[in-house]
């Protein structure tokens, strides 16, 4: 399907006449592109807006003043539309500061009606016949020049939200669901950003770190310090400077020369010529130097606990089942945990628990009240 055209926002004037015209606007469909495989720490690369007969792309690599539009994303009184938005919402929040009030979601609209395919492209393949193109999804939308067909495909990711929004809020309606709804795109409003700040014991997070003895852990940990200045350096994902399991057996094999790095799993001519004496300089300072601390223990939750999650999964797995839904429509698995560990006895206490929400309390409440007694 061919697309109307759209505006590409990309220097200061053009960006004014465009955040004019969203100000005018009760409501607008947002989607964002960024760059998570292709830098330290990802950014948002492209804001698409679709608002009724007009969508822009706007380029936050050309340095506009976007405070405007975090007015609009914080306004209460303007409904964006988005479709999956945690991610979206984590990046607006930690690169510019934005929180995003008036949410309507259409990821989890399709969710909570019970469909069982709720990506977009199910979605708009299921409802209308489009067919999306999925071929740039993993782009680096960071890169300049964008193609054409680049922009195409960031353009329909906003165009039909707007059209959706409508037919999901009407089915909504008719399955009684609204309130539903509102309360769980509230609840996704209230996403809080992972810390990124590097933690050189996160070394233990490494699939077969805990196989290891303490020397080649300590080699580890090095190498994991290792890893994480050159990704800064270079602007690279992780995963792009070494794999973990390439730092797992270089901390195994406990190499000695270049030669020795080269039969090394995921070690390629480039790396060890790029790193290699470097990195034989890291591995011979974790081979000399203290091993490190024992891991924290993290204090186990008492049986009582677990038995109260375990009899509240099995609930909400049943009740998830009879409606046709997937379990965390039904209440969240954060939500059950706080239930477990609060054990509300009267309705007083099971709404002091702020994870459950009014919709859900008056809905399941009962239920649950009974179930923890």
């Amino acid at each position: 399907m061919r697309l109307p055209p759209h505006k590409f926002i990309a220097t200061p004037h053009h960006w004014q006449q465009c955040l004019q015209a969203l100000q005018k606007e009760p409501r607008l469909a947002i989607d964002l592109e960024a760059n998570s495989m292709f830098a330290y720490r990802e950014r948002v690369c492209l804001i698409q807006i679709s608002i009724p007969g007009q969508d822009y792309i706007i380029d936050p690599e050309a340095h506009l003043d976007l405070g405007g539009l975090g007015a609009i994303v914080q306004d209460t009184a303007v409904q964006k539309v988005f479709h999956a938005a945690e991610y979206d919402l984590i990046l607006l929040k930690r690169q510019y500061g934005w929180q995003a009030n008036n949410l309507f979601d259409t990821m989890w609209a399709a969710r909570i009606l019970g469909y069982k395919q709720y990506g977009l492209a199910n979605i708009l393949g299921q409802l209308y016949g489009i067919k999306l193109d999925k071929r740039y999804q993993k782009s680096n939308w960071c890169r300049r020049p964008l193609s054409p067909a680049h922009l195409s495909y960031a353009q329909y990711d906003t165009h039909f939200l707007l059209r959706l929004r409508d037919n999901l809020a009407a089915e909504l309606e008719k399955a009684g669901r609204v309130e539903e709804a509102l309360e769980t795109f509230v609840q996704q409003t209230a996403v809080t950003p992972h810390n990124h700040d590097f933690d050189p014991e996160s070394f233990r997070n490494i699939s077969g770190a805990n196989e290891l003895n303490s020397r080649q852990q300590a080699i580890l940990r090095e190498l994991h310090i290792f890893r994480d200045q050159i990704a800064q350096q270079r602007d690279r994902p992780l995963f792009k400077i070494f794999g973990d399991r390439t730092l797992v057996e270089l901390a195994k094999a406990m190499p000695h020369t270049l030669a020795d790095l080269k039969p090394i799993y995921g070690m390629s001519a480039g790396q060890v010529e790029r790193y290699g004496e470097a990195l034989l300089r890291v591995i011979r300072r974790g081979h000399n130097g203290p091993l490190p601390p024992p891991p924290k223990r993290h204090k186990r939750l008492p049986d009582e606990v677990i038995t109260r999650y375990d009899k509240l999964h099995t609930w909400r797995k049943e009740r998830a089942k009879k409606r046709g839904v997937e379990s965390d429509v039904i209440v969240s698995r954060e939500a059950l945990w706080a239930l477990a560990k609060a054990n509300p006895q009267t309705q007083k206490e099971l709404t002091a628990i702020s994870e459950i929400g009014d919709w859900r309390q008056h809905t399941y409440g009962d239920e649950i009240l009974a179930l923890l007694k």
